[in-house]
């Protein structure tokens, strides 16, 4: 317990040493091949200023990509944020060398920069990862549970064994005091779906015997958490307006839809071109494929994709959902898939200001239904423009369940900004490089297994 308390000191004692070490390759590299051949060679604090420019693009890469996040991404993942944030800055900084310099630069310099960066940052990870988890090792847990969904948290949570180490578990229907006592043997309580009044009991029980809770929450509990704190005379009050953005949001956010949408599709018409080339070419059918979704307040348009099916693919059966193995699926759109070139039609619905770059993905009319059955409050994604992208999109996994992305859903569109955005934009672009496996095991028995939510 007192360890925990230098937990993110330590924490910021090593980001602040990894990002000091990167600097000053960059350093380096700028004194021996860059400074003295730019057109009007700097003096002192001009080359002090471009060395801290790059430090502060380091500092926020990584901190959009989560290259920060020690002992709470897994190794590999916070190297994999890693090495594209210092991809990402050495890419920035070398066009802002050539414009300083009026010219093309030499690029091999930076390219040797980004290899040694990326022997650096793997030997860095693998030490501090040891030598963070020799400190602080798994925590020891107990879960207190309301019903069979706690064995999917478990499931997801000992997965991460160099984290959690869930050593036993007790239902919300045993004794007050045994649950009690057996909360006090251990570092940490998980609670997961029990009845609210008991449930805030225990998190009192926590608070006043300082123990970790890990809670599973509820929808209302997001609608809570992104409430304002308001007084009224002496009395505390939380205010949920519960009406998605703000107009001031909304402008914002319309804008850079605007001026995002125009600049990404003029950099990728070319890739585009050829991408309905390719599907033109493979069967003759049409290029472009649409379909009936959702959008704020439930208005229905039609989205736009690269036909990655046959022709009529949903002519016999009606709608049903695609799988990997789908032999409705063109070789030609199989791939398109893979690298998720077919939604790059949907910047044509963004512009049109049916979609936004970033909101929760939108659902065709009939799986909403199908949703809103076993989960009334589905439908309160459609607070919000359904998006390219998306904080579920992110953050989930590729079967992660309806239920799950709903609550990730109602995470953004309760806290949202424009940061959050340009965060989630960044991290798409990981996700692409680097997806998640696919969690067979974690469809939480909402919705029957066969209509759980398709690859988008």
């Amino acid at each position: 317990m007192k360890r925990d308390k230098f937990k993110r000191l330590i924490s910021f004692v090593l980001a602040v040493f990894l990002v000091g070490i990167l600097t000053a390759g960059f350093a380096l590299v700028w004194y021996i091949y860059y400074s003295d051949v730019i057109v009007l060679p700097y003096y002192r604090r001009g080359n002090w200023v471009l060395i801290g420019i790059y430090g502060m693009l380091v500092w926020i890469f990584f901190k959009a990509y989560g290259g920060f996040k020690l002992g709470y991404l897994k190794k590999t993942d916070m190297l994999y944020s890693q090495l594209i944030s210092i991809v990402c800055v050495d890419f920035v900084s070398y066009f802002l060398i050539s414009l300083i310099g009026r010219h093309f630069m030499a690029v091999s310099p930076m390219v040797v920069l980004t290899l040694a960066d990326f022997g650096f940052i793997s030997l860095w990870t693998l030490l501090t990862d040891r030598i963070y988890f020799l400190i602080y090792p798994p925590r020891k847990l107990i879960i207190l549970y309301g019903s069979h969904q706690a064995a999917m948290l478990v499931l997801k949570m000992s997965q991460r064994v160099d984290k959690y180490m869930i050593c036993e578990s007790i239902s919300i229907n045993e004794d007050t005091e045994k649950i009690k006592e057996l909360i006090l043997k251990y570092e940490g309580v998980i609670i997961c779906d029990i009845p609210a009044e008991q449930r805030n009991d225990y998190v009192k029980f926590c608070y006043n015997n300082s123990i970790r809770s890990y809670i599973a929450p509820k929808i209302s509990d997001i609608i809570i958490r992104g409430a304002d704190d308001i007084r009224l005379f002496d009395t505390p009050l939380l205010l949920s307006r519960n009406y998605g953005l703000d107009f001031e949001q909304r402008l914002l956010k319309r804008v850079f839809d605007i001026v995002f949408s125009v600049v990404v599709i003029v950099l990728l018409s070319p890739v585009m071109l050829i991408a309905a080339a390719a599907v033109k070419l493979y069967d003759g059918g049409p290029v472009l494929y649409k379909q009936k979704r959702l959008t704020i307040d439930g208005r229905e348009f039609d989205i736009y994709k690269f036909r990655s099916m046959i022709t009529d693919a949903e002519k016999k059966g009606g709608f049903q959902l695609a799988a990997d193995d789908d032999p409705r699926i063109t070789p030609v759109g199989k791939f398109l898939r893979k690298v998720r070139m077919d939604e790059f039609p949907q910047l044509f619905n963004i512009l049109k200001g049916e979609m936004s770059v970033v909101g929760p993905r939108p659902e065709r009319p009939e799986f909403t239904e199908l949703y809103k059955k076993e989960m009334p409050e589905f439908e309160f994604r459609l607070k919000v423009k359904a998006g390219l992208t998306g904080y579920a999109q992110v953050t989930g996994v590729y079967d992660t369940s309806p239920y799950d992305k709903l609550k990730m859903d109602m995470m953004y569109i309760e806290n949202y900004s424009f940061r959050l955005d340009l965060q989630i934009i960044l991290m798409t672009i990981k996700t692409m490089l680097f997806p998640s496996k696919s969690n067979a095991q974690s469809n939480q028995g909402i919705i029957p297994e066969d209509n759980d939510i398709s690859k988008e």
